[in-house]
């Protein structure tokens, strides 16, 4: 998947009306695996000491990224999700 697709996929998936956050996940996990083959992408891992990431990126079985999914339209700057972020950067 390129990053054009992607965004065609999203936008349509978007404009139903009828999406949520979860509803790009899967599109998500198929953009980043085509875009590092060499890393494992999952959605939904197991809780870790850090919390509960949406994705942990992992290379040759060692954690090297976490991400934490937000619908479209959420401000990420919003001072609500920073106690979240930072637990998942120090981590």
């Amino acid at each position: 998947m390129t990053v054009t697709q992607y965004l065609e996929k999203i936008n349509s998936r978007f404009k139903s009306g009828i999406s949520t956050e979860h509803t790009y996940r899967g599109d998500l996990q198929s953009l980043l695996e085509a875009l590092a083959s060499d890393v494992q992408v999952t959605n939904e891992p197991s809780r870790i000491a850090c919390g509960a990431p949406d994705y942990i990126i992992t290379k040759k079985n060692i954690p090297v990224g976490y991400i934490e999914a937000k619908d479209i339209g959420v401000d990420l700057k919003s001072k609500s999700l920073k106690e979240q972020f930072d637990r998942y950067k120090s981590s």
